[in-house]
């Protein structure tokens, strides 16, 4: 049987809020090593999705001059390999997450062969698709999961094919 994305996602879920600054999401982003979360309202439903390249876009939108180059916003939003707590205020202490989330999250069913997971991430050209039941966030699959599957072997069933 082949495998599926309840087989393969990520159940220790991170989340965020759409009112969140995002600041903490900064904050978050290092202290957990993630680069991106879903966003989700007071009753657990998937409102979109916010990752590393929307703090990103966000600093370099709060720039004076909107001519800053990658590597200073990266800075901005301390997506560097120092703390966070060492750097002086950003631009980011006054916009929220709603303000630059993805409101369209892609995502798939807990059923979903992992074939198809990893086609739903190459055409939205994205690096993590969210696992929804009824409504409800159950897990995340990234291209590092599916990684994985490939260093363990493809689907064992494969194995037994002449």
């Amino acid at each position: 049987m082949a495998r599926t994305a309840a087989d393969v996602m990520q159940t220790h879920l991170i989340t965020v809020g759409r009112s969140d600054p995002l600041e903490s999401v900064k904050r978050l982003f290092y202290e957990e090593e993630i680069h991106g979360a879903p966003v989700v309202d007071d009753d657990g439903r998937v409102l979109g999705v916010i990752t590393s390249m929307d703090l990103i876009r966000a600093a370099m939108d709060s720039s004076d001059d909107g001519g800053i180059d990658f590597g200073v916003a990266m800075e901005e939003v301390g997506l560097r390999w120092s703390d966070p707590e060492d750097s002086d205020s950003t631009p980011l202490d006054s916009v929220t997450v709603e303000d630059v989330m993805t409101g369209d999250a892609v995502s798939v069913d807990p059923n979903t062969p992992i074939s198809q997971v990893a086609r739903v991430l190459r055409e939205n050209r994205i690096h993590r698709v969210l696992v929804v039941d009824k409504d409800s966030l159950v897990g995340i699959v990234s291209t590092f999961d599916l990684i994985q599957v490939l260093e363990q072997g493809d689907d064992a069933d494969d194995s037994k094919k002449p």
